[in-house]
């Protein structure tokens, strides 16, 4: 170069806010390339097993449902807004949401992948199920029946949660339907075991009632087994469904067991709901870990109780009820017994208090939890003035035993016995259980009356598969808390009974909260054809779900390898996808595709 040569101009170098410009324009061009992108335009519906297994894998809310509520769609349009739509699709297989939002044992949250490790809590599933139906803005009337009137009518014995389910889906399916309930009101536990500060009845009342709008006939005051029996049952109708649940309480198997002043759990809630509360001392002993049991040591507090016990046999960290429970429990002032076994009530005209025998933590039972194992020589005498038993609850199978000489055995799945169009359902037929098991299981069950009176299976489960765009998501969602629910404050609690504990998110809460769900309905597929293996998916790719693979097809696990030079395809692991969609959009040749699964019910030949 020659000394008076101009130096070569350098161009300037692009500074941080340019960079960042620039940045943004890409993102936003890959955005806009990535809603143009053609989706699958059919829809199809299987019931291959490996659709089953996918969403078991990868939906898992909805597959720990016991009646496969579609929680991710429920919840995407409580996102959107539209809280009547939610409501429509939760009441679409769970039938009263506003009551479950209340009290359903929450399954779904238990198995929700945002719960996992390094992901956060659980979404507050049931949370929302109360806000769609306590924001929704119209009264829905029930859909046309499935299927024309089949001139079959089934009589359902029992109008709790199980009787209603199945007669629901019964009269939905084109049969005339009976619901016989022993008490005033429909209900079951649902009216006369759960204290109303956990359910107001207005609530139960309202929901059962439009329930009742698909037709159903409902006679109240009519104890089956005395006012008429099962036979005669079976005599006026083509099938009959027993759904009593568990109405007999177990009691305390132990010497003194039956002094006054001891009570079942199941009766002393049953006749504080009915609005005869028992007279309770100063200090009650609640034995049991359950629902029910904690019902009672929240009440008798209410009640006037000075001081409320809880004993469980092993530790809090057991128990089956929720996390939430037991903190409320705690917060009003009960407090736990742990690792200790009643051995006999102490007392003799009436009960002083209870011999307990310390325990420790033996070999892990059946369900995964370590046993009680009691401590030889460590009894002691726990002084109280009530004892309530709530140790669980059994059927009343005297009812068809009286009728038919012995109990009938029914089939825990589908509710059949030897006795020809006999059917049992709930907790009468498996054992205690949860509402929405209860329910779940009532439904199976009717499907099974159905096809016993048509001679065909009218309804089928499937796994159906629609085509998606996008996920609406922005990535900042992925990073919201788990919102908390508001609680009434204990002294507001306590000054009286009827005084509902959780007050409910605020519609805007519900909202934010519903913004966290991933939506695992949605599935991401690279279509391995058009895939150039640039990893440029993996590599924005959040959770480490997209690599090579040296073999993949459908309906086989990948074979993962870490050399992308062996690779003969590229993979999206679903089962730890968060489906942020950040594949989508820097994919250079449109190969991913997204659709949606979710199971439903739909009618045979659709």
């Amino acid at each position: 170069m020659s000394p008076t040569a101009a130096p070569p101009v350098e161009p300037p170098k692009a500074g941080p806010s340019r960079l960042r410009r620039r940045a943004a324009a890409v993102d936003e061009a890959r955005e806009a390339e990535a809603l143009r992108r053609p989706v699958r335009r059919r829809t199809r519906r299987s019931d291959h097993p490996d659709d089953f297994e996918f969403v078991r894998l990868n939906v898992p809310c909805q597959w720990a449902c016991p009646v496969l509520t579609d929680v991710p769609d429920y919840i995407f349009a409580i996102a959107g807004g539209d809280r009547d739509k939610s409501y429509l699709i939760n009441r679409a297989t769970n039938l009263i949401p506003g009551v479950l939002g209340h009290v359903c044992s929450r399954p779904c949250e238990a198995a929700c992948r945002h719960g996992e490790p390094d992901l956060g809590e659980p979404v507050a599933i049931c949370h929302l199920k109360r806000v769609a139906a306590d924001f929704r803005n119209q009264d829905h009337q029930w859909p046309d029946r499935l299927f024309p009137d089949s001139g079959c009518t089934v009589g359902v014995v029992g109008g709790g949660p199980a009787g209603l389910a199945a007669a629901q889906l019964l009269a939905a399916l084109g049969h005339g339907v009976t619901v016989y309930e022993a008490m005033p009101r429909l209900g079951g536990m649902l009216m006369y075991g759960i204290p109303v500060f956990r359910l107001p009845r207005e609530l139960v009342e309202a929901e059962i009632g439009r329930l009742l709008d698909s037709g159903i006939i409902v006679k109240t005051g009519v104890h089956v087994g005395h006012d008429i029996t099962v036979p005669e049952l079976l005599a006026r109708h083509q099938a009959v469904v027993l759904a009593t649940g568990t109405s007999l309480a177990r009691g305390l198997a132990i010497p003194s067991g039956d002094l006054p002043g001891v009570h079942s759990g199941l009766d002393f809630m049953m006749n504080v709901n009915d609005g005869r509360p028992p007279a309770v001392g100063r200090r009650v002993v609640t034995i049991g870990g359950g629902f029910t049991a904690h019902d009672c040591a929240r009440s008798v507090l209410r009640l006037g109780a000075a001081e409320s016990y809880l004993c469980v046999r092993t530790t809090e960290e057991d128990l089956w009820v929720t996390r939430e429970e037991i903190l409320e429990t705690k917060r009003e002032g009960v407090r736990y017994l742990n690792l200790v076994s009643s051995m006999q009530i102490a007392g003799s005209d009436r009960v002083e208090g209870v011999v307990f025998a310390r325990n420790r933590l033996g070999p892990v039972g059946k369900y995964g939890q370590r046993m009680p194992v009691a401590i030889e020589g460590s009894e002691f005498v726990f002084a109280a003035d009530m004892v309530i038993a709530a140790t669980g609850q059994y059927a009343d199978t005297t009812l068809a035993a009286a009728a038919f000489g012995a109990a009938p055995r029914f089939d825990p799945r589908h509710g059949t016995c030897e006795v020809p169009g006999l059917f049992a359902a709930g907790d009468f037929c498996t054992g205690a259980a949860t509402v929405i098991e209860a329910m779940g299981h009532a439904r199976r069950v009717a499907q099974a009356v159905d096809e016993y009176l048509t001679g065909a299976r009218r309804l089928r489960r499937v796994v159906r598969v629609r085509p998606s765009a996008d996920t609406p998501r922005p990535r900042a969602w992925d990073f919201i808390p788990r919102a908390d629910m508001p609680m009434l404050a204990v002294p507001q609690r306590l000054a009286a009974f009827g005084a509902v504990v959780k007050t409910g998110f605020p519609a805007p809460v519900g909202e934010r909260e519903s913004h966290r769900c991933y939506l695992c309905h949605m599935k991401y597929e690279i279509r391995l054809a058009d895939c150039i293996a640039c990893g440029l998916c993996a590599a924005v790719c959040p959770r480490d779900c997209i690599g090579p693979a040296a073999a993949a097809g459908p309906g086989m696990p990948p074979v993962w390898t870490e050399r992308w030079d062996e690779a003969a395809a590229v993979v999206i692991d679903s089962v730890r996808c968060i489906r942020c969609g950040l594949c989508l959009r820097v994919c250079p040749t449109r190969c991913i595709e997204v659709e949606r699964v979710e199971i439903a019910d739909v009618a045979a030949g659709e």
